[in-house]
């Protein structure tokens, strides 16, 4: 079962976010935590957030809260998007103006387990709101 996790509007450009989210695409969550954690960038700080989120929206649409790292999870997919640009003016030699764009992009990431769940495995997370 595949769960999902976005990043909007994010205040890096595209590319400098896609050299982060490419070292972590199809490997271990466990992996892709540790070498977003000892990274230096900024882009990983931002993607380390993502990752935990997705981890707890497959945890929350599953219903296994306790035991997420029996079931193998892996990033299933990652990809990244530009977004809006704002745009603006800087002064420049000769009375000129140059423009200055500061960039802004979407991540999305999907994780998904690679062991299969037992029967039952998403009532556990719906049937608990239901009142009797």
């Amino acid at each position: 079962m595949e769960a999902k996790a976005r990043l909007k509007n994010c205040p890096m450009s595209a590319r400098k976010m896609r050299l982060t989210v490419d070292q972590i695409r199809g490997k271990g969550v466990d992996d892709a935590l540790n070498l977003l954690k000892f990274n230096k960038k900024e882009a990983s700080a931002w993607v380390e957030k993502l990752l935990l989120s997705a981890i707890a929206n497959w945890e929350n649409k599953t219903g296994y809260i306790e035991n997420a790292e029996d079931f193998d999870l892996y990033i299933k997919e990652a990809f990244v998007d530009g977004g809006f640009q704002l745009k603006r003016f800087r002064p420049a030699p000769h009375g000129r103006a140059h423009r200055i764009r500061k960039r802004s992009n979407h991540v999305t990431l999907v994780i998904d387990n690679k062991k299969p769940l037992p029967e039952g495995a998403n009532t556990a997370a719906t049937g608990a709101f239901e009142e009797e």
